[in-house]
């Protein structure tokens, strides 16, 4: 008699059939990211969905990064373990008060974080990640003034980097990293004194200011495999603690729990299982559309910042 096949047995099996991709960020749950092709921040899963060969690309992670997967990819089929998979700062930053800002401002440079809607993207001039935030501020001539949308404390992060005075900041805010809690941390040194604080950008100034490195999820990985350090205070989702485990398993890390759960999860990354994966796979649904003119005015900002190196 056969043997039921596992869910991991049928997604490997699905994925062949499809010839599909798995991409996979670093917030997902650990057996999601056991099976991904490729684990990722932002902008490398950006990178890799312009090369892979393939049909069908299952995006795990939130919705707005499928958007960009499908906009580089507009004759592929990209699909999403679980629609719901949103995001605050994609929340926090509707459309059309950009293209209003657009049509008072048509002069300005409008900066949008890669975390935004694919209508968003379609009225920027550049797309950023928070590996690359602070390059592409630079890139812009000094004359001219910026909106930076949507994350306010990755704005004002890359403020302080670069100088830029005429930088006009939206008020958005991720609602793991913008509710770390520096007395948190500070308790979390005490107990932990030889450990070093690592942080990403999203996080408020006041937690900011304690780290030793400042950088983005893979930034953050890379910099601790890299430390002589021993103990590490990860400021950031904890769904990084698989990829940081795999790089550096001699090492300790420790993750400070923000005021909105009580833990450090974003609870849209945890909306996807294997289970929710595999069906996608099977049924090519949730499936991204988005209308042809839309992808083809979101893809050129995006294409602005992935020619930067």
């Amino acid at each position: 008699m056969l043997a039921t096949p596992t869910i991991t047995e049928e997604i490997q099996e699905l994925k062949r059939d499809r010839r599909a991709i798995i991409l996979a960020h670093h917030y997902q749950e650990t057996e999601i990211q056991e099976l991904a092709d490729v684990i990722g921040d932002s902008l490398e899963l950006a990178r890799k969905a312009q090369s892979f060969e393939g049909d069908v690309i299952a995006f795990c992670g939130v919705w707005f990064m499928a958007e960009t997967a499908k906009i580089l990819n507009p004759h592929r089929t990209v699909v999403v373990p679980d629609r719901a998979a949103s995001c605050s700062l994609v929340e926090g930053c509707p459309p059309e008060p950009i293209r209003e800002y657009r049509r008072r401002n048509p002069d300005h440079v409008i900066v949008s974080y890669i975390n935004t809607a694919a209508e968003v993207k379609a009225e920027s001039d550049i797309i950023c990640t928070s590996r690359n935030a602070v390059q592409v501020v630079n890139s812009i001539p000094a004359d001219k003034t910026i909106l930076f949308l949507p994350d306010r404390n990755l704005g004002n992060y890359v403020k302080q980097q670069t100088g830029r005075q005429n930088m006009k900041i939206w008020q958005g805010a991720c609602i793991v990293h913008a509710t770390f809690p520096a007395r948190r941390l500070l308790d979390m040194q005490a107990a932990h004194p030889d450990a070093v604080v690592i942080a990403h950008p999203e996080c408020p100034e006041s937690v900011l200011r304690y780290a030793k490195f400042i950088g983005s999820t893979s930034a953050l990985i890379d910099y601790a495999a890299k430390s002589p350090a021993r103990e590490f205070i990860i400021m950031t989702e904890s769904g990084v603690q698989h990829s940081l485990r795999r790089d550096s398993p001699d090492k300790q890390f420790y993750f400070v729990a923000n005021e909105n759960c009580n833990c450090s999860e974003c609870p849209y990354m945890r909306l996807n299982t294997l289970e929710k994966l595999r069906d996608c796979l099977s049924n090519l649904e949730p499936r991204v559309e988005l209308p042809a003119e839309l992808m083809e005015r979101a893809r050129l900002p995006i294409e602005r910042m992935l020619a930067l190196r």
